[in-house]
C-alpha cells in the first residue's frame, strides 16, 4: 500500500497565543494501523497511518483539550477507527461524526459518542446524498446534525435548509477566495447562516491555494454573520497535500484563526463546540 498524501508534521510549531481553557478542534480523522483498520477497497485516495497517539500529541502542543473525530472517505462507511478513536482520547471530552448505511445501529454509535453523520460530496465514498432528507429524519429523536462537505453548495442549499435537523458546513461551506467574499457558495453559506440552524468550520486552507490569500476575508465575514455558530478544526492530517514541502503547520492555523476572530476566540474555540457537540 503505498500512500499518495505526504504525512502531517511529526510535532506542529507552538501557537504564538495560548488558546482558551477547553478549547476543542472540531474536524480531524484517524487512520490506522491498517493492520487492525484497513481502509475500504473503494478509498479515493491512500492516506498514511495518522495514528492516535501523533494526533494527541499535537493537540497538546497547541493546548487543544475537546475534540471531534470525523469519520473520513477512506473509510466507507465503517466507523471502527473513529469510534477507536473517541474511546482511546477519553469519551468525556471527545465526539465522533460518522458515515452511516442504513443498516448502522445509530443507537450503539451514539452511545459510543457519535452526534452526527456526514455526507461528502467531494470525495464520496459513503452515504449518497440522494440519502440526505431520508437519514436526517432518522437522526433527529437523537439530536444528531447533519455534516456536509460540497463544493456545491448553491446547488444544496434548499435541501439543507428544509432538513429538520441543524447543518454543519465543513471546510467553510466550500466558498473560494478566487471568487470573493461575495461569490455564490458565500451568498449560499449565509443565506443558510440567516435562516438560524446552519454551522460552519473555519478550516480555509482549502478555500485556496498558497500562500492563501484572500482566506481570512472569507472567515472574517462568515464571523461577523454568525459569530455564535461558527466552529474551527485542523483537518489534521491534511491529506489535500501531496509533499512535505507541501504541509501545513497546525499551529500556524490556531495562529490564522487568532488573527481572523481579532484575539476574541473564546467563542469560536470554546462556547461554540460545547453547545454544539455538547460538552
Amino acid at each position: 500500500m503505498t500512500p499518495d498524501c505526504a504525512p502531517a508534521k511529526p510535532r506542529p510549531t507552538p501557537p504564538r497565543h495560548r488558546v482558551p481553557s477547553g478549547s476543542c478542534d472540531c474536524h480531524f480523522h484517524v487512520f490506522g494501523p491498517y493492520a487492525r483498520f484497513p481502509l475500504d477497497a473503494q478509498r479515493p485516495y491512500t492516506p498514511p497511518e495518522a495514528s492516535v497517539e501523533h494526533y494527541a500529541e499535537t493537540a497538546a502542543v497547541l493546548g487543544l483539550e475537546r475534540r471531534v473525530v470525523v469519520t473520513a472517505s477512506v473509510s466507507g462507511t465503517d466507523n471502527a477507527v473513529t469510534m477507536d478513536a473517541v474511546h482511546r482520547l477519553g469519551r468525556a471530552q471527545s465526539r465522533a461524526v460518522v458515515v452511516v448505511d442504513e443498516a448502522a445501529d445509530l443507537a450503539a454509535l451514539a452511545a459510543g459518542g457519535a452526534v452526527g453523520v456526514r455526507f461528502n460530496a467531494v470525495s464520496g465514498n459513503g452515504a449518497p446524498l440522494d440519502a440526505l432528507e431520508a437519514l436526517a429524519r432518522r437522526i433527529a429523536p437523537l439530536g444528531w446534525h447533519v455534516q456536509v462537505f460540497t463544493n456545491s453548495l448553491p446547488e444544496l442549499a434548499d435541501r439543507l435548509a428544509a432538513l429538520p435537523v441543524p447543518v454543519v458546513l465543513d471546510h467553510m461551506g466550500g466558498a473560494q477566495a478566487a471568487e470573493g467574499a461575495d461569490g455564490p457558495a458565500m451568498r449560499a453559506l449565509l443565506r443558510l447562516l440567516e435562516g438560524g440552524k446552519a454551522w460552519v468550520k473555519l478550516s480555509g486552507y482549502r478555500s485556496a491555494p498558497a500562500p492563501y490569500r484572500g482566506v481570512a476575508a472569507l472567515a472574517e465575514r462568515l464571523l461577523h454573520a454568525a459569530p455564535e455558530r461558527c466552529v474551527w478544526g485542523t483537518d489534521w492530517p491534511h491529506t489535500g497535500f501531496k509533499t512535505d514541502a507541501e504541509m501545513l503547520d497546525d499551529g500556524t492555523l490556531l495562529d490564522w484563526l487568532h488573527d481572523w476572530t481579532g484575539g476574541d476566540w473564546q467563542r469560536v474555540l470554546v462556547e461554540n463546540p460545547a453547545r454544539l457537540y455538547g460538552f
